[in-house]
Order: structure tokens, then sequence, then C-alpha cells
């Protein structure tokens, strides 16, 4: 009687905490006094984007890293954030778009089974459209490879989700 444990590997971000950060993060530059009057805002675009617009670089700056202070106080990855360039807007403002990782890239997944691989442990991975699961006898060798990718910097945020033991 052989039993299969598995595990996903996943890289998502909870939208609803992106929301709760950018309502404070609104709340704080409304009341900083150096962003007073820079026309500063962050709006949430679709499931994947956000938007910042401010009066100039600098001031731009300071909105990121309002932002960022209070994503990470909600235990939201950093490294799930992808900045595009500062573009200049309407009304003198500046403008930057920044993306949100949902899901993991198929070259990021196939990196991540390959090092799986090279681990040499009796586990298999297997890419499952924007997830990988991977799979494997006993329980041991799989946290032993959630260790090894937790080890490992492959560029995105993972969680380790569904741990199933049949």
């Amino acid at each position: 009687m052989a039993s299969e444990n598995s595990f996903d590997i996943v890289s998502k971000v909870d939208l609803q905490e992106v929301s709760n950060a950018i309502q404070q993060a609104l709340k704080e530059i409304h009341q900083r006094y150096d962003l007073k009057g820079s026309n500063s805002n962050i709006e949430l675009e679709g499931k994947e984007a956000l938007i910042l617009t401010s009066a100039d670089d600098y001031k731009l700056k300071a909105v990121t890293d309002v932002l960022q202070t209070k994503l990470v106080k909600r235990n939201v990855p950093l490294k799930a954030l992808e900045y595009g360039k500062i573009e200049p807007a309407a009304g003198s403002t500046v403008r930057q778009r920044v993306t949100m990782q949902q899901g993991i890239p198929t070259e990021k997944a196939r990196e991540i089974v390959k090092a799986i691989k090279d681990s040499k442990k009796k586990v298999q991975a297997s890419i499952q459209g924007d997830f990988v699961r991977v799979s494997g006898k006993d329980r041991d060798s799989l946290q032993e490879i959630i260790a090894l990718l937790k080890g490992k910097d492959f560029g995105i945020d993972m969680q380790f989700t569904n741990y199933r033991s049949n």
C-alpha cells in the first residue's frame, strides 16, 4: 500500500490585503506634509496592476516607500511586485505602473522543476498551468524539497500550499 503525498508551489498575491494596504497608504499620503498638494494617488487596476501617480520623481519615490511599508505590514511579498519605468502623465505629473505576480511563469516553473530534479530526491515535479505540483512517497523528502527551494532565489515569491497525504 503505497501512499502518495503532494504539495503545490504557487505564487499568488492576496488582493484583499493589497487593497487594504493601498487604503492605508493613501491615508498616510494625504496626511504627510511633504506630499500635500502633490496629487499623489495609488490605484488598483484589475487584478494584476497598480498605478502610482505623483507630482515628480521624488514624490513618486516617497509614495512607493509608503506603499511598500504598508504592504510589508500586511504580509504582501515585495518580490511579487515588478516596477515599470516612470513616465510623464497629464497635468505635469509622473506615473508608474506596478504589475503583481499572479502564478508562476513557465520559465521560472522550469527552473524550479530542474532544481528539484537536480536534488536527486525521490519526488516527481510537474508543471500544472501556473503552479508546480510536487509528489513523492514519503513526507520527509517533500519537506526537504521545500527547504531546498526556500534556500534558493528564483526571483519570485513562492508559497507552498495544498499539502496532502493520501
